[in-house]
């Protein structure tokens, strides 16, 4: 099965059990999104991140180049439940 396959299985699952009112509103959230032209602004593989600083567990900040000084970094960005 190809990832395109796969993709649109879940997409069918997901509509499946989410509520329609709910579905409709994230496909269009998807939709405006695709129409913004953000992605086509964002950075590509091989683009150099901006330097940032965010908070770190214990409150103090954390510098990506101060990171970056010891070795390579990864960031992930996990979209929990709020």
């Amino acid at each position: 099965m190809s990832l395109q396959e796969r993709l649109d299985r879940i997409r069918e699952g997901a509509k499946a059990r989410i509520p329609a009112p709910m579905y409709e509103m994230m496909t269009k959230a998807v939709a405006d999104l695709a129409a913004s032209g953000q992605a086509a602004r964002a950075l590509k593989v091989g683009d150099r991140m901006p330097s940032f600083e965010l908070p770190a567990a214990a409150g103090r900040r954390v510098a990506s180049d101060a990171l970056l000084a010891r070795g390579p970094l990864v960031v992930s960005f996990y979209r929990g439940r709020w």
